[in-house]
């Protein structure tokens, strides 16, 4: 009988409570490794967008518990959902700002009105003045919208229309009935 106690007793015990007990603990470490190594995996896909450095870290949570504790300490700090959100919202804030007509200016980043002819910070010019009523026009206007001036050289010839002849009007309805 008790040869067939040390049969049983995988580590050498021969109390069959401490032995089983000691079998309990193993596997509680083993699931618990396993539950390492997958939680690292899911988390790595939650903070990290290159599927190289996800199976990295998978990988390196492959090393019993050490692996797991270094991931956790040199992963992102963020979440990728969060990052996106939280761009979102500055995209929101600064199309919230320039509907106010808060603008940056495009030199130094200082923050600049619309009708702002030069940056109050580096001095440089934002717009030209309407060469009649003086205010800020836009490069792309063609006209000044305050005084309704034409801007020289922007302003396009208007395109004179051309007369019809007796015979266009015949040659547009056999080419309809032609079709």
């Amino acid at each position: 009988m008790t040869h067939l106690v040390d049969i049983f007793g995988v580590f050498g015990i021969k109390s069959d409570a401490l032995d089983t007990a000691i079998k309990l603990l193993v596997l509680f470490l083993a699931v618990i490794y396993v539950a390492l190594i997958y939680y690292t995996f899911a988390d790595a896909r939650r903070r990290i967008d290159d599927p190289m450095l996800i199976g990295c870290a998978t990988v390196a949570a492959l090393f019993p518990f050490v692996g797991t504790i270094v991931y956790m300490i040199v992963r992102p700090p963020e979440f990728l959902d969060d990052v996106r959100e939280r761009e979102l919202e500055m995209q929101a804030a600064e199309a919230r700002l320039h509907g106010a007509g808060f603008l940056l200016c495009p030199h130094c980043d200082h923050e600049v009105k619309d009708e702002f002819l030069r940056c109050p910070h580096c001095l440089r010019k934002l717009k030209d003045p309407c060469g009649t009523c003086a205010k800020p026009l836009d490069p792309s206007w063609k006209i000044c919208p305050y005084c309704e001036s034409e801007i020289p050289g922007v302003t396009p010839q208007p395109r004179r229309r051309r007369r019809r002849q007796p015979g266009d009007l015949e040659q547009a309805a056999a080419s309809e009935s032609g079709s």
